[in-house]
């Protein structure tokens, strides 16, 4: 009976694993016989999970069901899950952080004893800082996911950051969470051209629209994108400096959002930041820690990297 039983939880981890299963492989995963397999299945189905038949392939679907079946996780998808709970308690999700801790709580009590030693070794041994930033509210994320998965237009409406709010209609392609701030890749139909938009700064308009066909978003990727729109078009002052070491020797210097890195050849490459001020301009190229040449910037930027430069200075000879 308990032989059965293992069986039983380990062939209903199986099907919550994968979409689809040809009895074979499940027979073969759980080392028995069709039809041994076929009385489990009848089993798990007595118990009220929801196991198909599926058509064509001889084989079996866990279908979505009144209840929910019981999560099998193995230690560390198990130690992933809390951590995970943890963090979004802090996070920049409005309203789902006492949701985020209940649950959080429930699992720490139906962890073994060793699971729950890691989680809180790990909870003792780290320390997080919230900087400051905007909530984003769940459903507001979970509808414009739901429009870029089903690939149906998304009209909201759109604060500015100069203040002004516009209805837009876009095709949703990316959600991007950078730092504290969620980001809406789209590609925008009355600007004929790709945009990004705070999620933070908008509010969606239900239904969706009708289907479009996807398109490629420029850089490869959502990501990439985003972070050179945010680190060459938004900030008021930028620059390109030519970096005296390869792109990949740096690449893991500049973070997402401060600049975008453009490879030249094996021993140099191109740097495109922008900031705030000259002041946190000069501080985000030099804090690359290689020799540059400064290409082109706003007015004043050369003065700041000379008064930057006499400030060392003058630290240095004061000792």
């Amino acid at each position: 009976m308990l032989e059965t039983s293992a069986r039983l939880l380990r062939l209903l981890s199986l099907l919550q694993a994968h979409r689809d299963w040809s009895g074979a492989e499940l027979a073969e995963r759980l080392g028995v016989t069709t039809r041994t397999l076929r009385r489990d299945v009848e089993r798990l189905r007595e118990l009220g999970y929801p196991v198909h038949a599926t058509q064509g392939t001889a084989g079996y679907r866990l279908g979505a069901g009144a209840s929910l079946p019981p999560l099998l996780l193995d230690d560390d998808e198990a130690v992933a899950v809390a951590v995970g709970l943890g963090t979004a308690a802090g996070g920049s999700l409005a309203g789902i952080e006492e949701t985020s801790l209940r649950a959080l709580v429930k699992l720490e009590q139906v962890l073994p004893s060793r699971l729950r030693h890691r989680v809180n070794t790990l909870r003792l041994a780290t320390a997080r800082v919230s900087g400051p930033g905007p909530a984003v509210r769940p459903d507001t994320l979970l509808a414009i996911a739901d429009a870029c998965r089903r690939l149906e237009r998304l009209r909201f409406d759109y604060t500015s950051p100069r203040g002004g709010t516009t209805i837009r209609s876009v095709e949703p392609h990316r959600l991007v969470s950078l730092g504290r701030h969620w980001y809406l890749v789209a590609w925008d139909s009355d600007r004929d051209d790709w945009r990004t938009f705070r999620v933070d700064r908008l509010t969606p308009r239900l239904p969706t629209g009708p289907r479009f066909a996807p398109r490629e978003p420029p850089d490869g990727d959502a990501a990439t994108y985003l972070a050179h729109q945010l680190s060459s078009r938004t900030w008021p002052f930028q620059a390109t400096v030519a970096l005296h070491a390869s792109a990949e020797a740096v690449a893991d210097r500049v973070w997402p959002g401060m600049g975008v890195l453009e490879a030249v050849d094996e021993d140099s490459c191109r740097l495109h930041v922008g900031a705030d001020t000259l002041t946190a301009l000069v501080w985000m190229i030099t804090s690359v820690d290689v020799d540059f040449t400064l290409v082109s910037g706003p007015p004043g930027l050369a003065e700041a990297f000379r008064a930057q430069a006499a400030r060392c200075l003058h630290a240095v000879r004061a000792t």
